[in-house]
């Protein structure tokens, strides 16, 4: 018996050691906790679906590319100009982060799309998919809101954390 919990606790040991040792390699290559976020909605469609598992990068490892920068350098990721941010929408932390795109940067005082002034700098973001910026339903997103910066796309992944979230 008491060989049995030996073994164990060994296998126990190896596993939370590979576990750690994962976790720290994908912060050390990310600069962030957060390695992944799982899309909840269609928002991002044709170019992220809902399930999908999105690889991130920390903002402070990165420049942000907006959709406005993006059409003059030609630069482009997830099939379109500019960079997909993750953002606290008002910096409230209780709340889903949003994945969406950063399509322009403005001042404060300046016209958002709305022709609102801008409470202050921030980025202007938008779905793939919607018509229609998300300001001013949000502010302007500050630089500390981000999240992180989306890197890349793995189909179907983003599934487990959904139905642990959600049930689906």
């Amino acid at each position: 018996m008491k060989k049995v919990v030996l073994e164990v606790a060994k296998s126990l040991a190896e596993a939370l050691l590979i576990v750690a040792l994962v976790v720290s390699v994908a912060y050390v290559a990310t600069g962030t906790w957060h390695v992944g976020f799982a899309v909840e909605s269609g928002s991002m469609e044709p170019n992220m679906q809902v399930g999908d598992l999105i690889l991130v990068q920390a903002p402070h490892r990165t420049t942000i590319t907006t959709y406005e920068e993006g059409q003059q350098l030609d630069y482009t990721t997830f099939n379109d100009y500019g960079n997909v941010i993750i953002y606290r929408p008002n910096g409230i932390t209780s709340v889903t982060p949003i994945i969406h795109r950063a399509m322009d940067w403005v001042e404060e005082g300046k016209k958002m799309p709305d022709g609102m002034p801008a409470p202050h700098a921030g980025y202007i973001t938008k779905g793939d998919t919607n018509q229609h910026p998300d300001q001013p339903r949000y502010e302007p997103v500050k630089p500390e809101w981000v999240v992180a910066v989306a890197k890349a796309r793995v189909p179907y992944l983003g599934y487990p954390s959904l139905i642990l979230k959600k049930g689906f």
